[in-house]
């Protein structure tokens, strides 16, 4: 039985709302001076960054175990409206494996772009995703359109950031991310091994950002590894219990 959607069906537009306002009125967020001067700068087999560069290899395994019961073993059958856009989140996690080691091998602005690129994109696909998939009544074609929009938004955001050096938009779709995700399943009361694993998600989601956070000092105490590398093998992590969450709830072909 669903909870009660007539109260609480304004939530996420509130949510988008307030978030609106309140980057509004905090203004312009810039990147720190130093972004791109990350802790770990070892070169191995003369890679530069190496750590960097190759913890971004969780990625790429992820998308190919999440790839095989996507598209080969065909899997994924809970919604047809949704199967667009998670399959599309598996594609872009495997790019996000390409660009941020790409963008790690030489960090700049440039590079980063991409980088960007592909979260946010990947941040739209799950927000697309998972109300297509826990909104009764979804139909494909609205799905599609919603999913379309998303990713024009997902671009939007970091070409602002590009042509103004404002993250605000960029910083809005990651926020969104989070709390959409976990408004929209609890409304629409998504299967509970899609909630549990998506909630795992999210988690590591949190725990890789403060691992970012922390790069430097993680790297002063292990004296092995960096928070940033630990940040790329935590959000490899996320994005398994997204489609190990899937896969849980999901037994039988697309029809």
């Amino acid at each position: 039985m669903l909870i009660s959607i007539k109260s609480i069906k304004w939530l996420p537009a509130a949510i988008v709302l307030l978030s609106v306002v309140a980057m509004l009125w905090h203004g312009p967020v810039l990147q720190l001076p130093h972004y791109h001067e990350f802790a770990d700068q070892r070169v191995w087999l003369g890679i530069p960054h190496a750590a960097d560069v190759l913890s971004n290899l969780g990625f790429a395994l992820v998308a190919a175990l999440a790839g095989d019961q996507l598209f080969v073993r065909r899997r994924y059958a809970r919604s047809a409206a949704a199967l667009p856009a998670f399959s599309l989140l598996c594609l872009i996690v495997f790019l996000t494996a390409v660009v941020s080691a790409y963008y790690h091998l030489a960090p700049d602005d440039a590079r980063l772009f991409w980088d960007r690129m592909a979260i946010a994109l990947a941040s739209a696909c799950l927000i697309c995703g998972v109300r297509a998939d826990a909104k009764p009544g979804m139909t494909p074609h609205r799905a599609l359109l919603e999913l379309m929009l998303g990713l024009i938004l997902a671009v939007a955001s970091v070409l602002w950031w590009r042509h103004s050096a404002d993250l605000r938009p960029y910083l809005l779709l990651q926020l969104w991310t989070v709390l959409l995700v976990i408004v929209w399943q609890g409304i629409w009361q998504a299967d509970h091994r899609i909630r549990r694993w998506f909630n795992a998600a999210i988690a590591c989601y949190l725990l890789a950002k403060l691992a970012e956070m922390a790069d430097h000092t993680i790297l002063s105490l292990s004296t092995c590894v960096s928070g940033h590398s630990l940040k790329h093998l935590i959000a490899a992590g996320a994005a398994a219990c997204i489609f190990y969450g899937l896969r849980q709830a999901c037994a039988n072909p697309v029809r």
